[in-house]
């Protein structure tokens, strides 16, 4: 891909996102070494990706205006461009005839010359007023409140009211402007050294929560991990510590026996595989999509422990039962990562939300089920969604009654930080610590802890 350009490999992943259902955190860093960009066409490319996919709903907004037609009547490849194009006429540096230039030739080499000079009359109109003016613009169409909220933070309605009513149940209804800020910003790299098997890199700032954590330097953390055999490893610091909560719940016994039912990418299945040979216990794990069980195998292969990966349904898997933890790192929305995986906003809808939690609630009656008296089930989801959060724990808790009794997870996340967390009560008076965005600088990790008392 000699000749490809920061541009170029934004727009191709833009494409792949769009027509493919690409991931790009995953995609955009194979594109980027395919194209041998330089770091700083590297950060280039990353910052013209995420902040394109971040506020599409705002600039679909603006396009629509300067087009004066809907976007869903623009070809699809042309709308990748021009969301691309004002992009860096609203929200970067990039000069504007350089911005308009540059995307009226990928239209050109995409779509033909009629296509072009539509996204040339359009990104021109855009660059004639200044974001703010935009901004104003495309709020006056809004129909409530929340509308105008959605257009100006790049959140679906849907998703800025499940937020509130999350933050409302922790009586911080208030934080609404700071979360949607925070998901809209480029979140820091976090890595986590794999505990007992590697030391923290020498200098390396420490991350203020999770006693594994750290900031590397500037730069492609790639070669460090290498170095390193993976045991230094990319993990938001949440993610570090929903997995520290179940090994540290209770004390353990030298024997037990793990389960990650859920355990694909791999990330917290690395902790627990190395916190497991620390304590002497075993560990198994489960992932039913293939390519993400290999993930996970790769995942492990850093820690020196047999650990067998199953590639079944989770709410068959566990039927074996005698386990002493498991972890339940369910499906979910997927909305406390939204910093990280900024096109889940405009995937997921409302309708999708029933079926996850019926497979939530599953998932964890199958791991309750098999975890033995005294053993302990994390429930953990990357969303503060509260059908996804407390609507799931109630509705399994009133299955099982007094069988099953909850643990408090915030004081064990609080005994595992390094520096006290700011975790709010629910209402609910329930034991979960939920950790936020804009709060802790992690993603909106829901973590809670589950004992089967007979």
């Amino acid at each position: 891909m000699t000749g490809t350009t920061a541009r170029d490999v934004a727009y191709d992943v833009l494409r792949a996102v769009r027509a493919d259902d690409a991931y790009a955190n995953l995609l955009l860093p194979r594109m980027i070494e395919r194209a041998g960009l330089a770091p700083a066409d590297a950060a280039l490319a990353t910052e013209l990706t995420y902040g394109t996919l971040r506020r599409q709903g705002t600039y679909d907004a603006v396009v629509a205006a300067a087009a004066d037609r809907p976007v869903a009547e623009i070809d699809p490849q042309v709308l990748d461009a021009l969301r691309l194009g004002v992009h860096q006429l609203m929200s970067t540096r990039i000069a504007s005839h350089a911005a308009v230039n540059e995307t009226v030739q990928q239209v050109r080499t995409s779509a033909g010359r009629p296509a072009a000079g539509f996204a040339n009359a359009v990104l021109r109109r855009v660059s004639r007023d200044t974001p703010g003016q935009w901004l104003a613009r495309i709020e006056q169409s809004a129909r409530s409140d929340d509308e105008r909220l959605s257009l100006r933070t790049a959140h679906p309605v849907w998703i800025i009211r499940a937020l509130r009513r999350a933050l409302a149940a922790e009586d911080r209804k208030d934080e609404l402007d700071a979360l949607l800020q925070a998901d809209n910003a480029a979140p820091h790299v976090t890595m986590a050294a794999l505990p007992g098997l590697i030391a923290l890199p020498d200098g390396a700032p420490r991350t203020p929560y999770s006693p594994f954590g750290f900031v590397p330097g500037s730069g492609d953390p790639e070669p460090l991990i290498r170095a390193s055999g993976g045991r230094l490893r990319v993990q938001d610091e949440g993610s570090q510590l929903a997995a520290l909560a179940l090994t540290r719940a209770l004390p353990v016994t030298a024997g037990e026996r793990w389960l990650d039912l859920c355990a694909g990418p791999g990330g917290k299945t690395a902790i627990l595989a190395a916190e497991a040979l620390a304590h002497g216990a075993r560990l198994e794990a489960n992932e039913p999509v293939p390519a993400r069980a290999g993930l996970v195998r790769r995942a492990l292969a850093a820690v020196p422990l047999d650990v067998p990966v199953s590639e079944e349904d989770g709410r068959l898997r566990a039927a074996s039962g005698g386990y002493d933890r498991i972890l339940v790192d369910a499906p979910c929305t997927g909305l406390g990562a939204l910093r990280r995986r900024p096109e889940a906003r405009w995937r997921k809808t409302p309708a999708d939300v029933p079926a996850l939690t019926a497979l939530q609630t599953d998932l964890l009656t199958a791991a309750l089920d098999a975890v033995r008296p005294g053993g302990v089930v994390a429930y953990v989801t990357c969303s503060p969604h509260l059908a996804e959060t407390a609507g799931v724990v109630a509705e399994v808790t009133r299955t099982f009654g007094d069988r099953v009794a909850e643990l408090d997870a915030r004081a064990v996340v609080q005994a595992v930080s390094r520096t006290r967390l700011d975790l709010a009560v629910p209402a609910s008076g329930s034991g979960r610590a939920q950790l936020w965005p804009h709060r802790h600088g992690t993603d909106a990790m829901a973590i809670t802890l589950l004992r089967r008392v007979r």
